[in-house]
């Protein structure tokens, strides 16, 4: 499950356009990071943490404590 996750998101967020990072053996400088990749990776970043966020909330109500309300009485 998380491995098609993990595909599906990265197919999504690819931009094959925008790769324009081959790398020479005579390249030995770092490459600097533009102001607009620096806000792509922020975005990412974000939206990483949201689904987190919403993953936990999920997990946290499917193995919570069932309610007292719920439980037959005899």
């Amino acid at each position: 499950m998380f491995l098609k996750s993990l595909i599906e998101s990265e197919q999504e967020n690819y931009d094959a356009k925008a790769d324009n990072s081959v790398a020479k053996k005579s390249d030995t400088r770092k490459t600097r990071l533009t102001l607009e990749q620096i806000n792509k990776l922020r975005r990412l970043n974000d939206l990483k943490i949201t689904e987190y966020n919403k993953t936990v909330a999920q997990v946290k109500k499917q193995y919570a404590a069932p309610k007292e309300e719920a439980a037959p009485s005899f």
